[in-house]
C-alpha cells in the first residue's frame, strides 16, 4: 500500500502536497526570519509514547515533496512496536526544509501511529477466534488512505474503502426500496454478479427477512448480546455474519463468545488518540 513508491506518488501525493498548502499559504514566515539561505542540518526523529509505528513512508514523502534532496534514514519499519525515548530516524537537508515540513510530517505519523496502535490492541482481544476485526467508512475526510492503510498496519482488516467498493444495504437503503427483500432483490439486478451483498439489520424480524432474501453477510447492528446469539440461530451458516455499532477496546471483549465472521469498528479511526512522536535536536551540520 503506501510503502509502494508508486502508490505514494499516484495516490497520497496529491493529499500531502494539499496538506503542506494548508500550512504553507505563500511562505514560512518564522523559518525565513532566522535561516534566510540554504544551510545543511539534521533533526532526530524521537518516540515519546510506547506504540506502534505507522506512516513512516509519508513522514519521508512530506520532505521530499518540499526538497527531491531531503534524506530521510530509519530505524524502525511501519508495524515496529515503539517504546518512548527511542530514536527512530534521523532527517538531513536544507533546514527551511525541516523546520518547514516538521508539523505536516508529524501529523500524519502521529495520527497513523495512533490508528495503528489502537488498533493493535483490539485486535489483541481477538486473538483465540476466527473473528477478524473491520474498519469502518467513519475516518477523517481527505484521510482515508492513511488511516485505513494504519489498520492494515495495525492488525485489523479494511471493510470497504468507499461507496463504490460493494454493496451494503443500511436501514435508510432499506426504507428507500421499501423493504429488505425488495432492496436486495434490486442490489442482486444492479450491481455485478462478483459483488456480495450485505444487509444492516436490527432485530430478528429483520435478520429472518435478510436470510430468505439470500443476503451474502448480514450485519447485525446495535444488538443486545442475547439477541445477537438468537440472530446466529436463524442465520445457521446461510450468510457471514458483521456485528457492528459502538464497538470499542472497552467492550469488544464481550462478542467473543459469538462466532461472528467480522466485527467493525468505527473507533479504530474515528476514537483512536495520536502516538506522541517528536523530531527533536535540530542542529548544522556544516
Amino acid at each position: 500500500m503506501l510503502n509502494n513508491e508508486v502508490t505514494l506518488r499516484l495516490n497520497a501525493d496529491p493529499f500531502i502536497l494539499g496538506a503542506l498548502r494548508e500550512d504553507i499559504t505563500s511562505e514560512d514566515v518564522s523559518t525565513n526570519c532566522v535561516m534566510p539561505t540554504r544551510k545543511e542540518g539534521s533533526v532526530d526523529l524521537i518516540c515519546k509514547q510506547d506504540g506502534i509505528i505507522c506512516g513512516l513512508p509519508v513522514f519521508k514523502r512530506v520532505f521530499e515533496l518540499l526538497d527531491e534532496t531531503t534524506e530521510v534514514e530509519f530505524m524502525v519499519k511501519d508495524g515496529d512496536e515503539v517504546k518512548k525515548g527511542q530514536l527512530m530516524g534521523r532527517v538531513k537537508g536544507d533546514i527551511r526544509v525541516l523546520l518547514s515540513g516538521e508539523r505536516t510530517a508529524l501529523n500524519y505519523l502521529q495520527r497513523m501511529s495512533g490508528v495503528a496502535t489502537y488498533t493493535h490492541e483490539v485486535a489483541k482481544l481477538l486473538e483465540g477466534t476466527h473473528t477478524k476485526l473491520l474498519d469502518t467508512r467513519k475516518t477523517t475526510p481527505n484521510n482515508r488512505l492513511f488511516e485505513k492503510y494504519a489498520v492494515k498496519v495495525g492488525g485489523g482488516n479494511n471493510h470497504r474503502y468507499n461507496l463504490t467498493d460493494g454493496v451494503m444495504l443500511k436501514d435508510n437503503h432499506i426504507g428507500a426500496a421499501g423493504s429488505i427483500t425488495k432492496a436486495v432483490k434490486m442490489a442482486k439486478e444492479y450491481a455485478p454478479f462478483v459483488r456480495k451483498i450485505e444487509v444492516e439489520v436490527e432485530n430478528l424480524d429483520m435478520v429472518k427477512e435478510a436470510v430468505e432474501a439470500g443476503a451474502d453477510i448480514i450485519m447485525l447492528d446495535n444488538m443486545s448480546h442475547e439477541v445477537m446469539a438468537e440472530a446466529m440461530k436463524i442465520i445457521d451458516h446461510k450468510a457471514e455474519v458483521e456485528v457492528s455499532g459502538n464497538v470499542t477496546r472497552e467492550n469488544i471483549a464481550r462478542l467473543t463468545d459469538l462466532g461472528v465472521d467480522y466485527v467493525s469498528s468505527g473507533a479504530l479511526t474515528h476514537s483512536a488518540p495520536i502516538l506522541d512522536i517528536s523530531l527533536k535536536n535540530l542542529h548544522p551540520t556544516e
